[in-house]
C-alpha cells in the first residue's frame, strides 16, 4: 500500500479506540447481535429514512453539509471506503501506492463501472474533478489536495497525482463524502455550481436519484447496473423530511420509518427508544468525523475585533454546563479545535478559559466595556445553525450566561440556506454557532476553519470568523506538506497554541452522535464512515423463510 498508508494506519489506531459506545439498555447488546447475524440477506423491500435538515443541495463534492452527505453517500461512490479501525479499503480504486519520497501517489480504478447514465467512469472523471472541483471549489479539498501540481491519466484505469510535498492527509479524505468524483462529460463546460446535475445527480453508487419532492421526501432506487454484483438488495430508499423532533421519535417507534442518524431523536429519547424492542441506538459509524461544537466569534465587528473581549466571553461559557444540560450527556467539554479523538495531535498547548465570571467582567470591564445603567454592556447577534433543536438550545444557553456578564444577545433563526449565506457570505453576525467534522486527520476538518483564503467567499463550513493570521497560514500550509508524522503532529500543537490564544472560535463540546434504527434492518457491522457511507450493504428481514434463489429485484 506504500508509506502513505502505513502512516495514516499508524496515526488513527487511537482514534478507533476513542469510539464511545452508547449502552442504554442490556437489550441494546441483543439487539446489537441481531443486526450481525450471519442470515443471508434478503432482497427487495424500501427502506425509509429521515433526513433532516432537507438538503440545500445534492452533490457532496460543492456543499459538504451532513444532510447533503448522508442522501448522496448512496448515489455516488468514494475511491475508498473507511472501516471501524479508519484503515482506507479499496472502493472505486481498487489498489493505490506512494512512490518512497511521498511525492506520486497511483490510484488504480475498478474496471465495469459505469454513471448511472451509462457512461463508462474513468480516470477522467477524477483528473477533472480533482483539478476542477477539489482544488477550486470544495470547502475542504481545496486545502488537502493543495499540494497538488498536476495530475495524470495514462490510462482509463490510473490516476497519478504529482505533489510539491508529501501529503499524508489525502488518504483521509478519498471516501464519498470526502472526495466525491463528478462525471466529466455532464460537467465540463458548464456553470458548475448551477449545473442543474447537482439536484438531479448521477453517480455510480448502489442507488440511482429517482425524486426529490421539495419539503417532503428524497427517492433513491436501485441500481440494476451495479459494478458489485447482487447489490444493492434493497429496492428503493426513501428519505422523509421531517422537521418537528417529536414526530421524528414518533415516526421511529412506530415503524413507519427505519434508520436516522446524527442524534435524529430528542437526546432525553434515546434512553426510552433504546428498551424498545423494535429499536436500536448505537454510537457506531461516526468514527470518521471526530465532531466538534463551537462558536465563530466575528473578529471583523464590534466588541469582538478586540482578543480581549472575545477571551472574557470564553470564561462567562460553563462547557460542564453544556454538555450535561444542553446535550444531556452525549457530549463532552472540549478545550481544543482538534478534539481529543484524535489523540496523535490533541493538544490545548496549557491554554484554558476556564468557568470564572468574574473574571470575565473583569476583562470586559479592562477593554472599555463597562456596564451601563442599564447593567448592559453591549449586544450581540446569535445565529445558530438549523439543524435542530439541541443547537437551538446551546445558542439560549449562550445567551443566558452571556447576560450574566452584562452583554444582551438576541438569538436568530433561520433556514440552512440563509444561515450559510450569513455566515460565509454576507459575513452578517456577531456569533455562529455549529460544528464540524475534525476527521481522520486535522488538515481535513479543522484547519478550514482559520485559513484565510476562504473569508467571505461563501463557501459553506470554512473560516466563518474571519480570522486572519500570517503564521496560522504558514502553519496550515506546512502541514499540508510535512511527511515526517512527528514534525506534523508538532505543528498543529502549534497552530492550536496559536489559535486558542487569538481565540476566533470558542470549542465549546465534543459531540456524541447516535443512530436510530430498525432491529429488522440487516447490515454489516458499522464501519468508520458509515454516517456518510451508502445502503449497498442494508437488508430488511420480513420474517419470511429466504427463497432459494431470489429475483433480482428491479426498480419501477
Amino acid at each position: 500500500m506504500g508509506t502513505w498508508n502505513m502512516v495514516h494506519i499508524g496515526l488513527w489506531k487511537a482514534v478507533a479506540g476513542a469510539a464511545v459506545a452508547l449502552v442504554v439498555s442490556a437489550g441494546l447488546a441483543a439487539a446489537q447481535d441481531a443486526r450481525d447475524a450471519s442470515a443471508p440477506p434478503k432482497a427487495g423491500g424500501t427502506l425509509t429514512a429521515i433526513i433532516q435538515p432537507e438538503p440545500v443541495i445534492l452533490t457532496a463534492a460543492l456543499n459538504t453539509a451532513a444532510p447533503t452527505g448522508i442522501v448522496t453517500g448512496s448515489i455516488f461512490d468514494g475511491l475508498v471506503d473507511y472501516d471501524a479501525n479508519l484503515k482506507a479499503v479499496p472502493a472505486l480504486a481498487e489498489s493505490w501506492e506512494t512512490s518512497k519520497d511521498g511525492l506520486t501517489f497511483t490510484l488504480h480504478l475498478r474496471d465495469g463501472v459505469k454513471w448511472h447514465d451509462g457512461k463508462p467512469f474513468t480516470s477522467a472523471d477524477v483528473k477533472w474533478t480533482l483539478e476542477e472541483v477539489w482544488k477550486k471549489i470544495h470547502p475542504r479539498n481545496q486545502a488537502i489536495f493543495a499540494k497538488v501540481t498536476s495530475v495524470d491519466a495514462p490510462d482509463d484505469r490510473t490516476v497519478v497525482l504529482h505533489l510539491s510535498q508529501p501529503s499524508v492527509a489525502i488518504l483521509s479524505s478519498l471516501n464519498s463524502n470526502g472526495a466525491q468524483v463528478l462525471p466529466k462529460h455532464l460537467y465540463e463546460g458548464t456553470d458548475i455550481l448551477n449545473n442543474p446535475y447537482n439536484n438531479k445527480p448521477v453517480g455510480t453508487g448502489p442507488f440511482v436519484f429517482k425524486e426529490w419532492s421539495r419539503g417532503n421526501y428524497i427517492v433513491l432506487e436501485r441500481n440494476p447496473e451495479y459494478w458489485d454484483k447482487g447489490k444493492p438488495y434493497l429496492d428503493r430508499v426513501v428519505f422523509r423530511v421531517i422537521p418537528d423532533a417529536a414526530a421524528r421519535s414518533a415516526a421511529l417507534e412506530k415503524g413507519e420509518v427505519q434508520w436516522g442518524v446524527l442524534s435524529p431523536v430528542p437526546l432525553k429519547d434515546a434512553e426510552r427508544l433504546a428498551k424498545l424492542p423494535n429499536l436500536r441506538v448505537s454510537t457506531e459509524g461516526y468514527e470518521w468525523l471526530s465532531p466538534w461544537l463551537f462558536a465563530d466569534f466575528n473578529v471583523e465587528r464590534g466588541p469582538l475585533k478586540d482578543v480581549k473581549v472575545r477571551q472574557a466571553l470564553a470564561q462567562a461559557i460553563d462547557r460542564n454546563a453544556i454538555s450535561k444540560v444542553v446535550w444531556f450527556g452525549f457530549a463532552k467539554p472540549a478545550t481544543s479545535p482538534i478534539p481529543s479523538t484524535l489523540a496523535a495531535f490533541h493538544d490545548a498547548g496549557g491554554i484554558a478559559y476556564d468557568y470564572d465570571p468574574k473574571k470575565a467582567e473583569a476583562l470586559l470591564d479592562a477593554a472599555g466595556y463597562k456596564r451601563g445603567p442599564d447593567g448592559a454592556r453591549f449586544t450581540l447577534d446569535i445565529d445558530y445553525i438549523p439543524y435542530g433543536d439541541d443547537y437551538k438550545r446551546t445558542a439560549e444557553y449562550l445567551k443566558q450566561a452571556l447576560k450574566r456578564v452584562g452583554v444582551e444577545a438576541n438569538v436568530r433563526s433561520q433556514d440552512t440556506a440563509a444561515f450559510t449565506r450569513r455566515v460565509y457570505g454576507d459575513r452578517d453576525f456577531d456569533i455562529s454557532i455549529t460544528w464540524f467534522a475534525a476527521f481522520s486527520d486535522p488538515q481535513v476538518g479543522v484547519n478550514r476553519a482559520y485559513w484565510s483564503g476562504s473569508i467571505g467567499k461563501n463557501i459553506p463550513w470554512t473560516n466563518g470568523s474571519g480570522y486572519r493570521n500570517d503564521k496560522v497560514d504558514a502553519l496550515i500550509s506546512a502541514t499540508q506538506g510535512e511527511g515526517d508524522p512527528e514534525k506534523r503532529i508538532q505543528l498543529f500543537k502549534d497552530l492550536q497554541k496559536t489559535v486558542l490564544t487569538d481565540l476566533p472560535t470558542l470549542p465549546l463540546v465534543e459531540l456524541k452522535f447516535f443512530t436510530v434504527e430498525a432491529a429488522n434492518l440487516k447490515h454489516p457491522k458499522a464501519s468508520g464512515d458509515q454516517v456518510y457511507g451508502s445502503f449497498r450493504d442494508f437488508w430488511i428481514d420480513d420474517g419470511k423463510p429466504t427463497e432459494a434463489k431470489a429475483d433480482t429485484p428491479k426498480s419501477n
